[in-house]
C-alpha cells in the first residue's frame, strides 16, 4: 500500500528522471476526487490516447469529452517525449477492471487474464496517456517510448516498485486495446533497466 506522491513529488521525480515535463496552469488541483478516493495507489497504468497533435492531444487529456469528464489522466506523453501533467489526483483513465489483476500488481506478478470488470482503477493507478492514434499503423517513436519507460521507472521508483507495477489498459479492464503498437512486456523490460 502506497500514499500518493504530492503533486510536487510526483512532478520531481519525473524531471529527475531526464524527462521534459510540461505543467498546465491548476494541473496540481485538477482531479475527480469529489467521486471518489485517490489511493492507496499500487501501480502506473499506460494508454494511448486515439488522437493526433499535440495541442488538441493534451487539450482532450485535460479537459475530457462530452461522456467523460477530465482529467483523463495524470499525464500525456507526446511524439516528441514531452511529458505534461493535465491533472493530479482521482482521473478518469482506469474504470473499472479485474480484482485480480489488481492483487498481481500489488503482489508484483505475472498478470493474470483479466476477465472481470469489479474494480476500481481510478483510485488506485497513476495514468500516463500517449499521443497515438492506437491504429496499429501509427508510429511510436523512440523518443516517446524512451520517455514513457522513463516516466514509468521515475513513479516505480519513488514508491520502491518493481516494473511489475506497471500495466496497460489493456491487462485491466476486458474489451480494452491500449495501448495498442508495442507489448507491455517490452515496456516493462524498459522500465526494468531504468530501476537498475
Amino acid at each position: 500500500m502506497s500514499v500518493p506522491l504530492s503533486a510536487t513529488r510526483f512532478r520531481g521525480a519525473l524531471m529527475s528522471a531526464g524527462l521534459r515535463v510540461v505543467s498546465l496552469d491548476g494541473w496540481e488541483t485538477h482531479n475527480r476526487n469529489a467521486q471518489g478516493p485517490w489511493g492507496p495507489v499500487h501501480g502506473v497504468m499506460v494508454h494511448h490516447t486515439g488522437t493526433s497533435g499535440t495541442k488538441h492531444t493534451v487539450q482532450v487529456c485535460h479537459e475530457g469529452r462530452p461522456d467523460l469528464p477530465g482529467p483523463l489522466c495524470h499525464g500525456v506523453l507526446t511524439k516528441d517525449g514531452t511529458v505534461h501533467l493535465v491533472g493530479y489526483g482521482r482521473a478518469n483513465h482506469a474504470g473499472l477492471g479485474d480484482g485480480d489483476v489488481l492483487r498481481a500488481v500489488i503482489a508484483e506478478k505475472r498478470l493474470p487474464p483479466d476477465n472481470e470488470a469489479n474494480t476500481d482503477g481510478n483510485r488506485v493507478f497513476y495514468g500516463f496517456e500517449c499521443e497515438n492514434l492506437g491504429d496499429g499503423h501509427d508510429p511510436w517513436p523512440e523518443a516517446q517510448l524512451d520517455a514513457l519507460a522513463r516516466a514509468a521507472a521515475a513513479v516505480c521508483r519513488a514508491h520502491h516498485w518493481t516494473e511489475r507495477s506497471v500495466l496497460g489498459h489493456l491487462e485491466w479492464q476486458p474489451g480494452k486495446v491500449d495501448p495498442r503498437g508495442f507489448p507491455m512486456d517490452r515496456l516493462r523490460g524498459r522500465v526494468a533497466e531504468h530501476l537498475k
